[in-house]
């Protein structure tokens, strides 16, 4: 069933492709007029028991391809978190342009790795099982890399399988892409300890030391740009701070960056520098030190891109929620919805109502774990048995609560299932 939660039976036979390229896909934008792309999502899925996640094919189609436009010839490496179905990995690493995973545990690497050549962790890992497996197999340890900031994890590694009884380990070191200012402290991710370009050399000729590790790139991930949107819907304060904020981040970790790679690769052959996500590509594609930047939630366009001034990705993700009871006039009730987002916690971690238009969580109640009342105008026209739209905050997050998605071709009008990860048995975090 589309939409059975965790299931854990046996993994699908995996048939379904999808080939982006198509000139028809590219062609239509139903989605630029939300009250017919709605009810045809509505229309071609209605057999499908709900919840009912499905991926408009058209709307995907388009969103890969603008993120090309905006990477300008840089590669994209697609981030797994933020998609978690292999079908639709395959999918997107068809398109020319596109190369490599940025996954995001070593379990779910090495997974991958059986048919993807180029498979980045993006974090550090203390998973002595994952990493035992990756040092015995040969062929997996020439196709994944792990991601350190301290010579500690290299030391973790050594401790499970010593260099002389393990295959050579490929490194990448996880440079700190945050703001640091005394007025406004740090502003960005916490993740890695390697700060100055000093830093990412000093611990690169710690690896170039060390017996059993080829240490082949550098990334760094800058949240405050990428992640945070630039233009937020109703805060015009708020986004010109937030514009200024990331203009001066953005020019402070261009040249800082260009410093660390430029030592880095005095002594190292480096295969790649990555940096940015779906919300910086433009700026950090045009670093000429990146050869790479990391994509993911872009293809599906959740809803926290809309508030972005650069772009515009189009909904190519959302699920669908009967209508079951009606409590008052002026309410619906919905069953299921409480897919909450990742993150500081508050009303843009809900999903948004996306359609009918016109509708809100009741304010006492927000988003319900089996059930969900929405008021507003059309909660007063809907009918036990009516579907609602939703669109999650995150785009791989609600991969987890469904064994199925729906890959709809509007132009069809039809859809084909396609197992997520939880659909193929793998549950990775």
């Amino acid at each position: 069933m589309v939409g059975s939660a965790c299931s854990a039976g046996t993994p699908y036979t995996f048939t379904v492709t999808l080939d982006l390229t198509q000139a028809q896909l590219l062609a239509r934008q139903p989605w630029r007029l939300p009250s017919g792309y709605w009810p045809q999502l509505s229309e071609a899925t209605a057999d499908l028991s709900a919840p009912v996640l499905a991926v408009c094919a058209d709307a995907l189609a388009h969103n890969a391809h603008d993120l090309l436009r905006r990477a300008n010839g840089t590669r994209i490496r697609v981030a797994s978190k933020s998609v978690r179905v292999r079908g639709l990995l395959d999918a997107v690493l068809a398109l020319p342009g596109y190369g490599g995973v940025l996954a995001y545990t070593v379990p779910e690497a090495l997974w991958l790795s059986e048919t993807i050549e180029d498979v980045v962790v993006g974090y550090p890992t203390a998973d002595r099982p994952a990493i035992a497996a990756l040092a015995r197999d040969e062929r997996a340890a020439s196709r994944v890399t792990l991601m350190i900031d301290s010579t500690d994890q290299l030391d973790l590694i050594d401790s499970i399988l010593p260099a002389t009884n393990r295959a050579q380990i490929r490194v990448c070191l996880d440079f700190d892409a945050s703001w640091r200012t005394r007025a406004l402290g740090q502003i960005g991710a916490l993740r890695s300890p390697i700060h100055e370009p000093a830093q990412l050399r000093a611990l690169a000729e710690q690896v170039l030391r060390r017996p059993g590790f080829a240490l082949v790139g550098i990334m760094s991930y800058e949240a405050q740009i990428a992640g945070v949107g630039d233009r937020p819907i109703g805060k015009p304060a708020q986004g010109a701070l937030m514009r200024l904020v990331q203009a001066r981040s953005a020019a402070e970790l261009a040249e800082r960056r260009a410093s660390a790679v430029s030592l880095v690769r005095e002594i190292a052959n480096l295969e790649f520098v990555n940096g940015g996500g779906t919300g910086s590509i433009e700026r950090t594609a045009a670093e000429s030190t990146i050869t790479e930047v990391a994509a993911g939630s872009g293809l599906l366009g959740p809803h926290l891109f809309d508030n972005y001034g650069a772009f515009t990705p189009a909904p190519a993700a959302a699920f669908a929620l009967d209508v079951v009871r009606r409590p008052n006039a002026r309410t619906a009730t919905v069953h299921g919805g409480g897919w909450i987002a990742s993150g500081t916690a508050g009303k843009d971690r809900l999903p948004q109502v996306a359609w009918p238009l016109k509708l809100d969580y009741a304010p006492r109640e927000g988003a319900g774990e089996v059930q969900t009342p929405l008021i507003g105008d059309a909660a007063r026209t809907l009918t036990v048995g009516d579907r609602v739209w939703l669109r999650h905050t995150k785009s791989g997050e609600p991969m987890e609560h469904a064994t199925e998605i729906a890959v709809v071709s509007l132009g069809a009008r039809g859809y084909e299932l396609m197992p997520t990860y939880r659909g193929e048995g793998k549950c990775f975090l």
